[in-house]
This record gives C-alpha cells, structure tokens and sequence, in this order.
C-alpha cells in the first residue's frame, strides 16, 4: 500500500509539474510539527480566492469537510464557523491572514486552523480542445503556538476534447462537454489527493502510526512565501 502511494504520488508530479525525478518525503520528515503538537480538531475558513470565479469559495466549502473527516480530524461545521464569521464581518480568508490563531482556539476550541487559497478554477478552451482546472494551497496553522503545521499544492486538470476525429464534430462536443462539467467532483478529488499527505488525526485506526508513509512530494509540499 505504502509503495503503490508513492508511485501514485510520482506520477501526479510527473503529470502536474513535468519533472523527472520529484523528492518523495516521509510524511514525519515534511510535516515534524503535526507529531509534535495535539492537533485534533480543526476549523476550516472562508477560502481565499485568487481566481476569476466568483462562486468558487462557495462550491469548494462543500467538499472539504469530508476528506478532513475521514483523516481523522473533528472538522468544525462549515456553516457554523461561517455564520459566525460573518457575524464580524469576515467572509474571505484573506482577512484573518494576520490575526493570532489563538482566537480560533477561544472562539471555537479547535487546535488549528485550515487556510485553503483557490487559485485555479478555470474552463479552458482552445481550437481543438479544452479543459476544467482547479487549483489550491492548503496551510493549517496551530492555534496553540501559531506554527505552520502542514502546507501543499495542487492541481487536477481534467480534458473535455472530443476526440472523434472530425474537427467540427470535435469542437461541438468539446464546447458542450467543458460547458456542463461540474467542478465539486473536480474539487474533490484535489481534496482527496492533498489530504492523503496529511498524518491522520486521533480518531483515525493509524493515528501516530503513519511517520513513515511516503507520500509528500517535497516540491508541492513546500510552503510559498505568499499563499
């Protein structure tokens, strides 16, 4: 399982950035300080959007509680944190970039806070072709000590060409196909892939146990200076 995870993981790396050889690390070597904290539960804010889609923030928040879930984290309701936020007049994260995370901790409970910045979620057409991308970084930030405790990056580009043969018929079917595609599958499975780097929390069979998986590509997983 361990080996088939990181020769999936190569292959993303190959696919998304081109290069040939990508650094696997373990999940304890990128991300030391989600071992060395208690990180249990973790409150998900407004998505940063950095794309020219203005629902975007709207439709990701409806596909990453689950995922985080299933890690093993409590996931601290959406709506609620959202409703209350709003409250203060906050409805993009780009906001709270600067506040002290302590006051999740006061105001929620929870151990971090999970920033995700959308910078792709883009219908791409071109004269034979086209595709649905969507992009993101995720951050999560302790709300005890304020340190990055795990960040990563990705993308999933999925091709809408027809592929028939004939070129009128290629670029009808394109235009419809990208037209209707649905991007909360497609943000998903940027979800699923990303959270996969992620160690598993406390109420996951393997918490404290997955030190040595490899899985983290080090070039995705490498913190940007600006998210």
């Amino acid at each position: 399982m361990k080996q088939l995870a990181k020769l999936w993981a190569i292959a993303l790396c190959i696919q998304l950035t081109g290069c040939a050889a990508p650094t696997i690390l373990t999940k304890g070597e990128a991300y030391p300080n989600m071992y060395q904290n208690e990180t249990h539960s973790i409150v998900v804010v407004p998505a940063i959007n950095r794309s020219t889609a203005a629902d975007a923030p709207e439709l990701y928040s409806t596909t990453i509680a689950q995922p985080l879930a299933e890690a093993g984290y409590y996931v601290m309701p959406i709506p609620m944190v959202e409703m209350m936020l709003s409250y203060e007049g906050v409805s993009d994260g780009e906001q709270l970039r600067n506040v002290d995370m302590g006051k999740f901790n006061i105001m929620f409970g929870a151990d971090s806070v999970l920033f995700v910045t959308i910078n792709q979620w883009d219908t791409n057409y071109f004269v034979t072709g086209g595709n649905v991308t969507v992009g993101a970084d995720f951050e999560l930030i302790s709300t005890k000590t304020n340190q990055v405790l795990w960040t990563y990056r990705n993308v999933v580009v999925i091709n809408t060409s027809g592929n028939s043969g004939n070129l009128i018929a290629d670029i009808i079917s394109t235009a419809i196909t990208t037209a209707i595609v649905d991007y909360v599958p497609i943000a998903h499975q940027v979800n699923q892939s990303v959270i996969t780097t992620l160690p598993v929390g406390k109420y996951h069979s393997r918490f404290g146990q997955d030190a040595d998986d490899q899985v983290v590509n080090q070039a995705l997983a490498t913190k940007q200076a600006a998210l």
